[in-house]
């Protein structure tokens, strides 16, 4: 009777430790998830990207969505000085030509968006 206690004890705790597991990796893929930048069409909200591109009712460039350029006002953005179109939301080496990334004001956010 008490090799059955201990059995029945073993398998509980076996279930119990892999159902924390599964918990814990759960936050993790919807964080990769809403790291992902969202483009719209202006005309057409529904017809949605995660890349800049054309929208495919009318034609027109797809922007970031109201959602995205709240962020970007809000984040310190970083760019190159030699390569504009590298960028990142921390200071650091431009993966291009090694140089310092510098600070992008909101002046400059503003002239290209």
């Amino acid at each position: 009777m008490k090799k059955v206690i201990i059995l029945l004890i073993a398998i509980t705790t076996a279930f119990a430790g892999f159902a924390q597991t599964g918990k814990n990796n759960m936050p993790a893929k919807k964080a990769a998830v809403a790291q992902q930048a969202k483009y719209t069409c202006p005309m057409h909200p529904n017809v949605t990207s995660d890349k800049p591109g054309k929208c495919s009712e009318c034609g027109m460039d797809l922007t970031k969505s109201k959602k995205e350029q709240m962020k970007m006002e809000v984040m310190k953005m970083y760019s190159c000085p030699m390569h504009p179109d590298v960028t990142s939301d921390k200071a650091g080496k431009c993966s291009q030509c090694n140089m310092d990334m510098t600070e992008v004001t909101k002046k400059s956010k503003m002239k290209k968006g």
